[in-house]
């Protein structure tokens, strides 16, 4: 018999990172042991699949749900053309201290690892302590041959621009942009499907295996945007009940923020799946087969053909889908 489609609900898939901390804790998410940095909410990759916890697909991957669903539950925009996987990857992330200081290639870069793609993001800051910033792109004028006199001469920060964060600043991040997260921060980040990260700076630190982290200087000043890829930051308060507000527009994906203040009547497409993430407050999603309680921290990912469906209560939302 074929199963009704609903939204999807997934465990988190957690991973240790050596600047991680506890903080996921706080949605009522289920921590292993030590440092966690990373929740992978809903995932296809090699490197973490989420499963479903809830309904008639309970127990199955979101691997095989591709395999088994295809097009009809993901759209007709929902996979990547490069390697079939479902397009994007839903985190989490809790900042207790610096990351390393970054940049992500293109989908068309040659040295790629096979079946990757390449990684342009966007975050939105869950969460952030007095004083906290980020690493976002170069100085001006900061071209190859200065960032790689900047790395031999040990002054790569000198060549990075810093910003200032608060809860609610969304930023896009285009592959090639130099970028990091800075201690303090709680993170949504929705990407492209993909775990290639060329760390430029590490801060000289150990891993959690007591040894310096790997560098990847020479793929980093390859792939770098050094007159820039579109990056954009902005402050997003002004969203009033029922309005939503465009926060990151590109090719893999298109977010925005919306305000629930009682009921919102919303449908998806044929085109693609929707994900919800939930930033702030609880209520729930309510469709033709039943209704779903939603709290913060929590994600779902909704099928193209769930159709009609309706968000209730007290609620800042982040809804993605896949543009044309």
């Amino acid at each position: 018999m074929a199963v009704q489609p609903y939204p999807l609900q997934f465990k988190a898939e957690m991973k240790e990172r050596v600047w991680g901390g506890r903080a996921l804790e706080q949605f009522g998410l289920e921590l292993p042991d030590g440092a966690i940095g990373e929740g992978w909410m809903i995932g296809d990759h090699p490197n973490g699949t989420t499963k479903v916890v809830n309904g008639e697909l309970a127990g199955l991957g979101l691997d095989e749900i591709r395999e088994q669903y295809g097009r009809e539950w993901f759209g007709t925009r929902g996979f990547s053309e490069k390697n079939g996987r479902f397009p994007l990857l839903i985190k989490l992330l809790d900042c207790n201290d610096d990351l390393s200081v970054q940049v992500h290639p293109t989908d068309v870069y040659d040295r790629l690892p096979a079946g990757e793609l390449g990684k342009t993001e966007m975050w939105y800051i869950l969460s952030a302590k007095p004083g906290a910033k980020i690493i976002y792109g170069l100085k001006e004028g900061i071209d190859r041959p200065a960032m790689e006199s900047a790395i031999n001469e040990g002054r790569i920060m000198d060549t990075l621009q810093e910003v200032s964060v608060e809860a609610g600043d969304a930023f896009y991040i285009p592959a090639g942009t130099v970028h990091a997260l800075c201690s303090g921060v709680v993170v949504a980040e929705i990407q492209q499907n993909s775990d290639t990260t060329y760390r430029l700076y590490d801060y000289d630190r150990p891993g959690l295996d007591g040894k310096l982290r790997e560098l990847h200087v020479e793929d980093s000043l390859n792939v770098i945007a050094y007159e820039g890829a579109g990056a954009q930051r902005m402050k997003t308060d002004g969203v009033g009940a029922g309005e939503w507000l465009s926060i990151a527009t590109s090719p893999y994906f298109q977010v925005e923020k919306g305000i629930v203040e009682g009921p919102l009547a919303l449908s998806t497409s044929p085109e693609s799946f929707v994900i919800l993430v939930i930033a702030d407050g609880e209520g729930q999603v309510r469709y033709s087969g039943g209704e779903l309680d939603a709290k913060a921290g929590q994600c779902f990912l909704l099928p193209a053909t769930l159709g009609d469906y309706e968000l209730s209560g007290s609620m800042t939302v982040l809804r993605s889908v896949v543009p044309a």
